[in-house]
């Protein structure tokens, strides 16, 4: 297990350190200056812009700016932010991950929750109405955009019906329809990999067994099926990890939810480097520790399996 621990940590880093580079080429590359953003319609002298390029280093050549930038990041130190003078990007994400982590958080609690016992009785309750219907449900939710769900359910429940909030998560209320928006496909992926899981396990040889020996239905899909039918619900979970944090970034802007998915759009509207470069490299390190913690707990539930 510590060798395969030590493995995958090692192959975490190379992954990160390819992000970054990327990321860091890509940001170079790409249209606007954010000297010139920083600077808009103040009237600065030539030498008063050299001198904010050379206060960020960005008159260093490209390969000196990248190896100031990935020292600073190992130590933890993120910067500045350009567009915020006097701001450290630290302090910003600091304030903005926690709303960021509520969101996925509930998320995958109300995801969880729903497309277990959902999977589990469409795959125990095979070809019925309920099977079809909750089936039916689950490709809509799959197929829905999440961006044309949160404006429908906004137009609906906030602004036609007046139900919930438009914006901001200030109460609890603010929490309904953006974890609505996510949940939705994230249940509706879980849900049909839960049936398919469990009809294939209620045919397994050690299930039959268990019914032979008199056991109650009940018992036997709780004890026996159940367990190893969410070996990969397991697996999959940190994988989706990645994808919520992508749709956190639009639901966070649709419903004006101060995290960190609204900092990265204001960043990259701003071509405030700083922030966007650590961004980046802190959500690749985040996608890398989950896949890492998933597989280890995959290999706790199933003592079948041996890692390294």
């Amino acid at each position: 297990m510590l060798n395969y621990v030590i493995r995958r940590l090692l192959q975490g880093m190379l992954t990160i350190f390819i992000v970054s580079i990327i990321t860091f080429s890509l940001m170079h590359i790409s249209p606007g200056d954010p000297i010139e953003a920083f600077v808009g319609e103040r009237p600065l002298t030539s030498e008063q812009i050299e001198l904010l390029r050379q206060r960020w280093g960005l008159d260093l050549p490209i390969h000196e700016q990248y190896i100031n930038w990935m020292s600073r990041m190992v130590r933890g130190d993120f910067g500045d932010s350009i567009m915020r003078p006097g701001q450290t990007i630290n302090t910003m994400i600091a304030n903005a991950a926690p709303a960021t982590i509520y969101l996925n958080v509930y998320t995958l609690l109300v995801s969880i929750g729903i497309a277990i016992p959902l999977g589990v009785i469409a795959g125990v309750k095979r070809y019925s109405a309920l099977d079809y219907s909750s089936m039916l449900v689950a490709v809509l939710g799959i197929c829905i955009p999440n961006f044309w769900l949160a404006l429908m359910l906004l137009l609906l429940f906030g602004l036609t019906l007046g139900w919930l909030p438009v914006s901001g998560v200030a109460s609890w209320h603010g929490w309904i329809l953006p974890v609505a928006v996510l949940a939705t496909a994230e249940t509706a992926l879980l849900a049909r990999l839960m049936r398919s899981s469990t009809i294939e396990v209620l045919t397994e040889d050690y299930v039959r067994t268990a019914r032979a020996k008199g056991l109650p239905n009940y018992t036997v899909i709780i004890r026996h099926a159940v367990r190893n039918a969410m070996l990969p619900i397991t697996s999959i979970i940190g994988y989706r990890i990645a994808f919520m944090l992508s749709g956190t970034i639009i639901v966070e802007q649709i419903f004006a939810i101060p995290g960190l998915g609204r900092l990265f759009i204001s960043a990259v509207y701003r071509s405030d480097y700083q922030v966007v470069q650590a961004m980046v490299l802190l959500f690749a390190v985040v996608i890398v520790l989950v896949n890492i913690l998933t597989d280890i707990l995959y290999a706790y539930i199933d003592p079948r399996i041996r890692l390294g």
